[in-house]
């Protein structure tokens, strides 16, 4: 495994923070009364994977690793369902979300491939 500092080379870790970013981007054109709502739960659900990737690289073993990975992949899923409600209402639209789209697909490509290789090498 590598060095516990490593976690900023790891590619899923990279796009989860544009991912972060994009998130942060958009949250801005939700209506006021979502700020403590979606917004926030997008945020905290956002800020979840890199987080959870870091924190994973940096346990001693790779079954805790592939643990926060599959938490990772889970706030990854929650973000996804609560972009898709604000669509839906209304909030932000296709052109709004195309990058947010097309990260998480990318990225949960990304994390299930780690996760099979951290199994592989058991």
């Amino acid at each position: 495994m590598m060095k516990s500092s490593d976690y900023k080379q790891l590619k899923v870790w990279q796009k989860a923070i544009d991912l972060t970013v994009e998130v942060y981007k958009i949250v801005k054109y939700l209506p006021k009364e979502e700020t403590y709502v979606l917004s926030d739960q997008m945020r905290r659900a956002v800020v979840s994977i890199p987080s959870n990737i870091a924190e994973g690289q940096g346990r001693n073993s790779r079954k805790e690793f592939q643990n926060f990975l599959s938490i990772a992949r889970g706030s990854l899923w929650e973000l996804g369902t609560q972009i898709e409600i604000c669509e839906r209402l209304g909030y932000l639209n296709n052109p709004q979300t195309t990058k947010v789209h097309e990260l998480t697909m990318e990225i949960g490509k990304m994390l299930n491939a780690l996760s099979n290789s951290l199994t592989t090498k058991n």
